[in-house]
């Protein structure tokens, strides 16, 4: 068995997030620095029914609500946008502008490699930045913000 093994500050093996903009065939990706509490939603809807001959409700799955939610440690230039690259790559937005915007993203998220040394796996999609709510206070002096991207459709795992 191999377990994902995400390694938190060796570089090259950890979990890192790229999204770029998704109408942007050529946008080489924004990588999303200091990741943290990373999690991959994949949530089911369920249709309930009951039947006269039966005791309990019945049930079947339907489509799923899919989508990452994380914190970041804010950087100004991936948050606000580098202003320098083309208007058309997510770099030159940033995540706020991305989320104000309403535009439609494509992601990649890496989990990390293995504990066995293999390549791990990406999960990979498109859908819009939500959620953003930065903050700081006194024990935490850098600014810290809740992103959530809820996918549009479903996922791809390379």
């Amino acid at each position: 068995m191999a377990y994902i093994y995400p390694a938190p500050g060796v570089s090259g093996v950890q979990a890192t997030l790229s999204i770029s903009i998704e109408s942007n065939g050529s946008d080489a990706g924004m990588s999303v620095p200091a990741l943290q509490d990373v999690t991959v939603n994949n949530a089911n809807d369920v249709f309930s029914w009951t039947q006269l001959d039966a005791s309990a409700k019945k049930q079947i799955a339907t489509t799923s609500t899919n989508s990452l939610a994380m914190n970041i440690v804010l950087d100004g230039t991936t948050f606000f946008g580098d202003g320098t690259t083309p208007v058309t790559d997510a770099d030159h937005s940033g995540i706020f502008n991305l989320s104000k915007n309403k535009t439609k993203v494509s992601f990649s998220l890496y989990l990390g490699d293995n504990d066995d040394g293999t390549t791990g796996k990406t999960i990979s999609g498109d859908g819009y930045i939500t959620g953003l709510a930065p903050t700081v206070s006194a024990d935490a002096p850098v600014w810290v913000s809740p992103i959530t991207i809820t996918v549009d459709g479903e996922y791809t795992v390379a």
